[in-house]
């Protein structure tokens, strides 16, 4: 295993975190747990701890998640082990208490090594933090956590506010081949000496434990996994990946990424640039250069269509045959929340998005374009997993 430096705290994490949202046994905490999958994720941490993974990934929001580690991580030999688990901030800071004291007795631990917010996506979330925030610093003067920082699914606007209050060790955050536009919060996140942590970088990365055969193809020789690890892993700015596993075997072709990692530049570059290179044979230099420019944020558009979302899915279904996952993504529109927000681009003839594109240099084409994507990629509506109990 390969570490880096989190960061000012100076934890030295592996670049292969273990994620906890994949082996429990329900994402409802009340659910009973079966003998046979507390054995499983039981062999899902020594396996890891086999291969040098020691920081321990989860949260509130996991479902029996973080019941089923405290039984297992208080066998485990304390200061050979990073913990991270997150607790959803609130506007009431007793029932933000509560919650972390909740984690804590569940966890089974007298401290946390890494706490995150959970969940800083929109302005509401990022002023419910602040009201937590001198509470999680009383717990870091204390000692029962030892670095401070949050995760987030939200736009790069709301990233960069919460990382310019200078209150934080870490960030939780999406980027990878498929979806860089968060790269300003990793060089700001750089700039403060904070660790950088890739959320979800194979399933959100596009699903790529089920690679379509022109993604596989384009990602030769290495596994479309393989070539996301080293393409994110290959930036010193960026610390770890999690990767959740619901199997001990899961590790495997994460272990390819580590073996890999000192030639990571030379095999991941000419891979991003033939991907590149049929994104613009498939859609059209122009389409690739400014499909982007002067498109309305979803709460600005009519029906709350999120027009940048559905045409980067277009993108991806299009040039690399990533069907499934942009389906997935694309149903999840209207269900997600703060965590993935906006509607699809279903009932268009009941909008008028002409006066939203006015700036866009394709504004006569994209109505169109938003209706053949909807034909596409519409189908069952889909939920977030933590919702899909």
């Amino acid at each position: 295993m390969q570490y880096r430096r989190f960061g000012k705290t100076e934890f030295q994490v592996p670049v292969i975190s273990c994620g906890g949202m994949r082996y429990q046994q329900s994402w409802k905490d009340t659910d009973p747990v079966s003998d046979e999958s507390q054995q499983n994720l039981e062999a899902c941490i020594r396996r890891a701890l086999e291969l040098g993974i020691n920081h321990i990934e989860t949260a509130r929001g996991y479902g029996t998640s973080e019941y089923q580690l405290g039984k297992i991580l208080p066998q485990l030999k304390r200061d050979e082990i990073l913990v991270q688990t997150k607790v959803g901030p609130e506007k009431d800071v007793e029932k933000f208490k509560a919650t972390f004291e909740k984690s804590m007795g569940l966890l089974r631990l007298e401290y946390i090594d890494i706490f995150s917010f959970h969940g800083i996506n929109c302005e509401e979330e990022y002023e419910a933090m602040l009201v937590c925030l001198e509470t999680a610093q009383q717990w870091k003067r204390e000692g029962r956590i030892r670095d401070i920082g949050f995760s987030t699914h939200g736009p790069s606007e709301i990233i960069l506010k919460t990382i310019q209050t200078d209150a934080f060790e870490h960030v939780n955050l999406h980027w990878y081949f498929i979806l860089q536009d968060n790269w300003p919060c990793i060089e700001a996140a750089a700039e403060r000496d904070m660790g950088v942590f890739i959320i979800s970088p194979n399933d959100k990365g596009g699903m790529l434990y089920k690679p379509s055969q022109k993604l596989i193809e384009l990602c030769e020789p290495l596994h479309p996994m393989v070539f996301n690890g080293l393409f994110c892993l290959m930036h010193p700015q960026v610390h770890t990946l999690s990767c959740g596993v619901a199997r001990p075997e899961d590790f495997d072709i994460h272990m390819e990424t580590v073996d890999h990692l000192d030639e990571a530049a030379d095999l991941a570059v000419p891979i991003a640039e033939r991907l590149e290179k049929e994104l613009v044979q498939t859609l059209g230099d122009d389409w690739v250069d400014t499909w982007h420019e002067g498109l309305p944020e979803w709460a600005e558009t009519p029906g709350n269509i999120n027009i940048p979302v559905i045409l980067r899915l277009r993108n991806l279904a299009l040039a690399y045959d990533m069907i499934e996952y942009c389906q997935m993504r694309y149903n999840l529109l209207g269900s997600g929340g703060t965590w993935f927000p906006g509607k699809p681009a279903e009932d268009l003839g009941q909008y008028d998005l002409a006066p939203c594109l006015q700036h866009s240099p394709h504004r006569g084409m994209i109505p169109a374009l938003l209706s053949e994507t909807h034909a596409l990629l519409g189908g069952e509506k889909k939920k977030r997993l933590q919702q899909d109990t």
